[in-house]
């Protein structure tokens, strides 16, 4: 009962979080529809998973930013970067 109540107890301090990478991802094929395009993508895949997942050798990609978004992760869109925050109050 005491090791129950114990980590209750501790499950109830527990907070979630997920981490945010910002890429700029670049197709390496090149062709007449994507002459060298770079796109800013966000996702929740670390840089090795994104490329292996994305495409692998046929894209290459640049990490920008990367910030970390508290709370439940279930069923959430990515939340929004920091540091437009910071942009907008430099405005």
């Amino acid at each position: 009962m005491i090791k129950f109540l114990t980590l209750f107890i501790i499950s109830l301090q527990v907070n979630a979080e997920y981490r945010v990478y910002q890429y700029t991802v670049k197709n390496n094929i090149s062709s007449s529809k994507n002459i060298s395009k770079l796109n800013i993508i966000e996702s929740t895949l670390n840089p090795v998973s994104y490329k292996a997942y994305h495409g692998g050798d046929l894209i290459s990609i640049s990490l920008l930013r990367t910030w970390i978004c508290p709370g439940h992760t279930a069923n959430k869109s990515i939340c929004p970067s920091p540091y437009k925050k910071m942009e907008s109050l430099n405005e």
